[in-house]
């Protein structure tokens, strides 16, 4: 294959990064770089390996300069366009210099009224502006999933771990940007966010299930897990046999709790019967939904919970490889779960006789970059799979043609949990928790205006004012709740006796979405905040498709005018453009982000959330007046 490279050559560094990586993969190369033999069907199977390659030079260096990106393209026989045009995709990766210590602060829902834009106040003042500094900068961020310990920050450094850090103190975080703070005093003030689980009992006197571990067994210890049952799940399902598990996730009527719903057992038994091979399983751990948090607190206090998972789904359903698709903005989740997957193949509880079963299953960790859309599970395969996160038109599903072209089954973090559970307890008696399609044991994600955030298990069926009371009731008087999250909607105080069902937030005109609780007090500025949503789908739109792509931009366009109060003919005439363009981006998004983009605008403007007396007009109703 002609590469077609630029003169620009990689430092020794950066060779050497993508080849400490590349070289124990791809075995020996020939005299030109590449791997090997260079036929076109053995370069499209090294091409999965693009996205570690340049996480690889990032981590390294800080940056991914062109002789960089030429390096990795004649080590994988990737076009050199394709490889900036994934490497340009990503947030957390920059293809210009930059300096080699880089501070992401949350400015999101959660974080930015409450200390985060305060933060980006100090860092201009201490470092500079946004982006710039030669040996240390700062930079916007959305949401770092650490919302019910706002604000919080995230270190992207070379050459050193990753880490986050929150509740974020300026000076703290000046201090560590300019390499004040030894690597070791880092580790111990910033690396662990500390446990958010606030919760010892469900409020109607039950016991937590997927919350049992959590600052109960140590993250590291497969050990300690195993004395507080773990494995003995992976035990009983190889016990029942592959078949009988599927059919308990059906009895059970367990549904995904990504935020479509769709059942998992359906999900499982059309992968396991498909008769193409191989099949493959996909974790997806890219939670980045703003305000959702429950995920990361599972991965990083309960990690090897969810290696027992995935493998007993991988086994259930005829898989012989997991692929645990990470958020890139969780580093310490990151490296727990890389420990608990080395720890657990060593033991004997992944690879090629699992348990001395006969069971043949391993897991691998991919990182994301900082891309929202991942989160989307086409978008995810395409990801991994080496190419730009982009969505793909389905149908095929990915249980018919997912990762590879193959029968894949891709479950996200909490639903995978959610099955030690159903096994534990069996299917029938899983279902008789909550009902219809709401079964078992629900995590919301309780921040903003509450006076415990933090991440509570509740069964489904429990009100949103149960819920509150659990979090230990609200901080000053209450405007609004954005339920589930940015592509959610908003809740008002008359309506907080919902019970937390698909069912009953259907019937409000809500979801639950991926179970996040944002309240808001009288003080909160809902245009800020509606400003700031609209902002984050235009920055996270993948760009693929026309309604997504452009209505994102309008949508943000519209809310800014009438904010200004400089309106395109009336206020009217802004409103009937936000629902022309809601109608449109619902009806023809290719995938859920530009259907959902503008959910929150359109529930806040039919509730009336933004029409408050404005005090420069004796008190006549005057819409757009921010708080």
């Amino acid at each position: 294959m002609d590469l077609r490279l630029s003169g620009a050559e990689a430092t020794a560094e950066e060779r050497a990064a993508v080849d400490a990586l590349l070289d124990p993969l791809l075995g020996p190369r020939d005299v030109d770089g590449r791997a090997g033999p260079d036929s076109g069907h053995e370069a499209r199977g090294r091409r999965h390996l693009l996205l570690p390659a340049l996480h690889a030079v990032s981590d390294a260096v800080g940056f991914l300069s062109e002789g960089a990106l030429n390096h990795v393209a004649t080590r994988l026989s990737v076009p050199p366009a394709d490889v900036y045009g994934v490497a340009t995709f990503y947030a957390m990766f920059a293809v210009e210099p930059r300096a080699p210590r880089v501070v992401h602060v949350c400015d999101d829902v959660a974080c930015g009224p409450y200390g985060g834009e305060d933060l980006a106040t100090r860092l201009t003042a201490e470092l500079g502006p946004e982006g710039s500094g030669a040996d240390a900068c700062w930079v916007r961020s959305p949401c770092l999933g650490l919302c019910e310990r706002a604000p919080a920050v995230m270190f992207q450094l070379a050459g050193e771990p990753d880490f986050s850090h929150a509740p974020a103190v300026g000076e703290d975080v000046v201090r560590a940007a300019r390499g004040a703070t030894a690597a070791a005093a880092a580790d111990a003030a910033f690396a662990d966010p500390g446990v958010s689980v606030p919760q010892t009992r469900s409020p109607r006197g039950g016991s937590l299930t997927l919350l049992r571990r959590i600052g109960v067994v140590d993250p590291t210890s497969l050990d300690d897990y195993r004395a507080h049952g773990g494995y003995e799940t992976l035990r009983r399902a190889v016990d029942l046999g592959a078949s009988r598990v599927v059919q308990e996730l059906k009895d059970s009527s367990l549904t995904g709790r990504g935020g479509a719903a769709f059942p998992t057992g359906v999900k499982w038994d059309g992968v396991a019967t498909a008769p193409v091979r191989p099949h493959y399983l996909v974790c997806n751990a890219d939670e980045s939904e703003p305000g959702t948090f429950k995920d990361r607190v599972l991965m990083e206090y309960d990690p090897f919970g969810l290696v027992e998972a995935m493998t007993i789904a991988g086994w259930a359903t005829g898989c012989e490889r997991g692929y645990l698709y990470v958020r890139g903005e969780y580093p310490l989740a990151t490296r727990r779960l890389e420990h608990a997957i080395e720890q657990a193949r060593r033991r004997g509880y992944l690879g090629e006789d699992v348990m001395g079963e006969g069971v043949t299953f391993d897991i691998e960790l991919r990182r994301g970059a900082g891309a929202y859309i991942c989160g989307e599970e086409t978008a995810l395969l395409n990801s991994i799979e080496g190419f730009r996160g982009e969505p793909r038109n389905k149908p095929p599903f990915p249980s018919v043609s997912g990762l590879f072209g193959k029968p894949t089954v891709i479950n996200n973090v909490e639903t995978l949990y959610n099955v030690l559970q159903v096994l534990d307890v069996g299917g029938p008696a899983f279902a008789s928790v909550g009902g219809e399609r709401s079964t078992g044991t629900k995590l919301f994600c309780v921040s903003g205006a509450v006076a415990t955030p933090g991440v509570y298990e509740v069964d489904f069926g429990t009100t949103l004012r149960e819920l509150l009371t659990l979090a230990g009731g609200l901080r000053g008087e209450l405007r609004t709740i954005l339920l589930g999250g940015a592509a959610g909607g908003f809740v008002m105080p008359d309506q907080l006796d919902v019970p937390l069902t698909l069912e009953g937030a259907r019937e409000i005109g809500a979801t639950l979405g991926s179970g996040v609780v944002l309240a808001f007090d009288t003080d909160a500025d809902l245009v800020g905040t509606l400003r700031r949503i609209a902002a984050f789908f235009r920055d996270e739109s993948c760009g693929q498709c026309v309604p997504c792509r452009v209505g994102t931009v309008r949508q943000e366009e519209a809310l800014a005018r009438l904010e200004r109060g400089t309106p395109i003919g009336d206020r009217e005439t802004e409103l009937a453009l936000l629902d022309d363009l809601a109608r449109v981006m619902r009806d023809a998004s290719i995938c859920g982000l530009g259907q959902t983009a503008p959910a929150a605008v359109g529930s806040a403007l039919a509730l009336g959330l933004l029409d408050r007396p404005d005090p420069t007009t004796n008190g006549k109703a005057s819409a757009w007046v921010p708080r």
